[in-house]
């Protein structure tokens, strides 16, 4: 268990307003899970990820994965729903996080997922084991990238070999990247620009 982190076999309380995504492929899919009425709470759209996990197809299976904005949950439930081994959702907002809770319970992946209720900054001061995958879709209007880009890089959060799934304003651009990461795919749809990056070997 990672320190901070909330096993999901716990009971989570009754959301007010609520909205919902749908899970697009593997075991869940067609599903809708529920996520709170919260502002700047924008869920990763379905063609976005339709695309995120065809890229994805031969990586997901077995994963272990870090949502490190999780929010609605729907990039992480996608790569559950996909065969991931485990999910760890990293999210400040409480009725966000307790939402999140709820939904996975309800899916039966207590075995499978974690949540940390606290920011990114905080979670990446945790030691912890590096991931297969990384997923940062983080609020839009901070360059909030250029931030944890290199934070993710400094702390090893992800193996040699990892990947890393990149979402910002299309605006924005292409988001810089350690030298011994290597973007693999960029993409735009609407107003979001969104990339895959590997994390080789450093020289």
């Amino acid at each position: 268990m990672i320190p901070g982190v909330t096993n999901l076999k716990t009971e989570s309380k009754a959301l007010g307003g609520r909205n919902s995504v749908r899970i697009i492929g593997g075991s869940w899919r067609g599903r809708r899970v529920n996520f709170p009425d919260i502002p700047g709470l924008r869920p990763t759209p379905d063609r976005v990820r339709e695309t995120l996990f065809n890229w994805l197809q031969h990586e997901i299976a077995g994963a272990r994965c870090l949502d490190l904005f999780a929010g609605s949950g729907a990039l992480g439930l996608e790569a559950l729903s996909r065969g991931a081994k485990q999910l760890v959702f990293v999210e400040q907002a409480v009725a966000a996080a307790r939402g999140l809770q709820e939904q996975l319970t309800r899916l039966g992946a207590a075995s499978k997922a974690q949540v940390a209720e606290m920011g990114a900054t905080r979670f990446l001061r945790t030691p912890a084991p590096p991931f297969d995958i990384a997923f940062l879709d983080p609020p839009h209007g901070r360059e909030a990238l250029a931030e944890y880009v290199p934070m993710l890089d400094m702390g090893n959060w992800l193996k040699v070999g990892g990947l890393v799934y990149l979402e910002n304003e299309k605006t924005a651009g292409t988001p810089s990247l350690p030298p011994h990461w290597e973007m693999l795919k960029s993409k735009a749809a609407g107003e979001v620009r969104y990339h895959l990056a590997r994390v080789n070997a450093r020289v």
